[in-house]
């Protein structure tokens, strides 16, 4: 008996720990759960979980029936058979009320998507949780049905609401889901919107305005607010016009900017900024997707050149703010992220779906509150033991077997886990980015009584809740072609190490400083001066006259990779010499804090995102395993943790057999030779306008798929710039005579 009860407890254990990986991969872990390693994981703890469930549950009612003989029904002392009655009711309650609550949070961590049939497949909500919890509820039914038999009436109704009011939210829940996502399909505004964004593009290019600095009048929320028809280009409003589409109730950028800035809604200044800046991300977010449904937007040329000129004049000028840029790019991918990867978009559908989906939250955390008064009320009045037996022979004994905490304490976690994720599905519906476009957008359109504005004022006034993940935390990859020259840090441990290759993680992660953005838009600015024509770095060699002319055989490869990994073993070898001076330069820092932190990024990028490179993937992840590998041969002799650059330099010629490794070494003793002669400030400047360059040269991309899913990932630098160059009208590396064996 008691070894078949801890054979039910070991189930138990297992099952929480696999419900503990999908609250925790599927709640707070969305970047990491689309990484290949944490898929598994996922996917085996939802596959594994009914089969335990099942296993524990009717375990349980083995014990019961188990300790029947058959055929003895008289508990009398007079019966000459021993019989022993286990009474697991509790055990067996918590068991099927813990399943119903991990299926419950697995429905809040299901991601329900509404896309274009050219997007992909929409997902809808997870059908089979509500097979699976129909089939919980009737093992619980049944099992209780048996096992309660001479319990009060009270008592057996407050057992079967436990289970049976989790079940019905369990099911509201799906149904919501379900409506929510059918209503978003057929939106004009969501589902549908990238062949309505294409189509209003063509039906508005005669009726735009030529200034360069005029707001193009890119939609933003109200598509559902005028009949669409659908032509030969996509889906059109009907009977629009440039002056009737504000009276339509469509909100545009070009009306956000001009009602806004009179200040109509009377907010301050830096709020009305900042909604200005998130209603641009969420315009150019519906541009972004229209690329990832494979519309030509370019073939507007009107359009485009409007749009670019705006970007170009509102962020892009000379005396813009870097973070500003960087920021709404930012919120941009973030948005996409949000209605690629979550379900938050699709409760947008409809203007009182948010209030619905409260609504059931708030349900669920009183069910929460039900449940929690119960415990405590078993917990205090009752014994506190998973099975109770009555044994009867001469005399009835009571044997009491197993701890009620083992089955109380999973419960407890699972509360907690449940409440935190209501709360934060509810903050999401309050605090997010997506309900301050709502929001503006009815304020522009008086749709908001005059009750609920100055709570929705209060919203759009509100700062990030810190509840709400970022998309992009600032941070990018490290990685470096030459093996580590210093004691690696404390944190960088050979199980760290294993454990980030299944993860597909860099070696470290480093903050993206103000200067490294400065430096970017820098060279952004001087790719338009020269056509907006990007460079892989020769631009820059050329600004710099002869000292630059002499460093230009190391960009004429044809291929990106060589051409990044030559030049990072540069840097490399660079900073090693930075490192043994003796004075501290403060005027160069801020370059080399560009220049080292860009090479290594791009370094990373070979190594671990190469389908996100020009360059054919698996010969750039070829490319650098054979370059790290001769590197690490060649510096095995490395008597010091500090090397002199000398030493690095020597060994890299001598005993490299890769042209890479030797070009790398060769450019980085010309650089050092230029620290001697004009200073080490000259050569830093050089590397980071060099860096800049490459960057921006490599992020115009066709690899939709890779970007998506580096987005899926949280967000990569080189994502960024990629759609920061496709909303200013640069989305290919143009050939030119001066790099014409530069690769496209």
């Amino acid at each position: 008996m008691d070894e078949k009860l801890w054979r039910v407890d070991t189930l138990l254990l297992a099952s929480a720990i696999m419900a503990g990986v999908i609250v925790g991969i599927g709640a707070y872990g969305q970047r990491y759960r689309h990484h290949r390693f944490t898929r598994l994981i996922f996917l085996g703890a939802s596959t594994l979980f009914l089969p335990i469930i099942s296993s524990v549950v009717s375990s349980s009612t083995v014990l019961v029936s188990s300790m029947r003989p058959h055929g003895i029904n008289d508990l009398s002392k007079s019966s000459p058979a021993l019989v022993a009655l286990c009474n697991p009711a509790k055990h067996s309650v918590i068991v099927v009320t813990w399943a119903l609550l991990v299926q419950n949070i697995m429905i809040n961590t299901s991601v329900v998507v509404a896309v274009d049939d050219r997007e992909g497949p929409s997902v809808g909500p997870p059908i089979e949780l509500l097979a699976q919890g129909v089939w919980t509820l009737y093992l619980g039914i049944t099992h209780l049905s048996e096992v309660t038999k001479d319990y009060l009436t009270y008592v057996l109704t407050v057992l079967y609401l436990l289970e049976l009011l989790l079940f019905l939210l369990t099911v509201a829940k799906l149904v919501f889901k379900y409506y929510a996502v059918r209503k978003a399909q057929q939106s004009y505004a969501f589902g549908r919107n990238p062949r309505l964004v294409f189509g209003y593009m063509h039906q508005q290019l005669p009726l735009m305005a030529r200034e360069p600095d005029a707001p193009p009048p890119l939609l933003v929320m109200g598509e559902e607010t005028r009949q669409v028809e659908k032509q030969h280009q996509g889906y059109v409003f009907k009977h629009a016009s440039s002056s009737s589409l504000g009276a339509i109730g469509l909100v545009t950028i070009d009306r956000v900017w001009r009602q806004l800035g009179s200040n109509r809604m009377l907010l301050p200044a830096l709020a009305t900024q900042r909604l200005k800046d998130v209603c641009l991300s969420f315009a150019l977010f519906k541009l972004l997707r229209c690329r990832f449904a494979r519309y030509e937007l370019a073939a507007y040329s009107g359009f485009e050149y409007n749009t670019s000129n705006f970007f170009w004049s509102l962020l892009l000028k000379d005396d813009c703010e870097p973070d500003r840029v960087f920021g709404v790019i930012a919120d941009e991918l973030s948005f996409l992220h949000d209605y690629y990867y979550s379900s938050l978009p699709i409760n947008y559908s409809k203007c009182w779906l948010p209030l619905l989906g409260i609504l059931v939250s708030l349900s669920s955390l009183g069910y929460c509150i039900f449940l929690a008064v119960w415990m405590m009320i078993i917990s205090r009045h009752s014994y506190n033991y998973q099975m109770v037996c009555n044994i009867r022979c001469q005399d009835a004994t009571y044997l009491h077997l197993g701890i009620l905490e083992l089955d109380v304490i999973p419960l407890v976690l699972l509360l907690v886990f449940l409440v935190t994720a209501e709360v934060r599905d509810m903050v999401s519906h309050v605090c997010s980015d997506w309900t301050k476009v709502v929001l503006t957008c009815r304020l522009l359109n008086k749709d908001i009584s005059s009750s609920m504005r100055k709570w929705a004022l209060r919203i759009l006034c509100s700062r990030r809740c810190r509840l709400m993940m970022k998309h992009w935390d600032e941070e990018v990859g490290q990685c470096s072609v030459l093996p580590p020259l210093r004691r690696p840090r404390a944190r960088t441990t050979s199980v760290a190490l294993v454990v980030g290759r299944l993860l597909h993680l860099p070696d470290e992660k480093r903050k993206v400083d103000a200067a490294v953005k400065v430096s970017i838009i820098n060279a952004l600015g001087s790719s338009r001066e020269n056509g907006e024509q990007l460079s892989n770095g020769k631009a820059c060699l050329r600004r710099w006259g002869q000292q630059g002319e002499r460093l230009l055989w190391a960009c004429n490869s044809k291929s990106a990779s060589d051409v990044i990994l030559t030049w990072q073993i540069a840097t490399s070898i660079l900073e090693v010499r930075d490192q043994q001076g003796s004075s501290s330069v403060t005027t160069s820092d801020c370059h080399m804090t560009v220049a080292t932190c860009l090479s290594r990024y791009c370094a990373y990028l070979v190594s671990l995102c190469p389908e996100l490179l020009p360059d054919d993937d698996a010969w750039s992840k070829g490319l650098y395993e054979a370059v790290n590998k001769d590197a690490c041969r060649a510096l095995a002799g490395l008597s010091s943790s500090t090397p002199d650059y000398q030493q690095l330099v020597q060994l890299l010629n001598d005993k490299s057999n890769h042209m890479v490794l030797k070009n790398g070494a060769k450019l980085g003793q010309q650089l050092v030779e230029e620290t001697t002669i004009d200073g080490e400030e000259t050569a830093w400047k050089l590397l980071a306008g060099f860096w800049s360059e490459m960057i921006l040269y490599v992020a115009p991309s066709d690899n939709l798929k890779g970007h998506k899913d580096a987005i899926a990932r949280g967000g990569e630098l080189i994502t960024l710039l990629w759609a920061l160059l496709n909303h200013a009208g640069i989305v290919s590396r143009t050939t030119t005579s001066s790099d014409d064996d530069t690769r496209v």
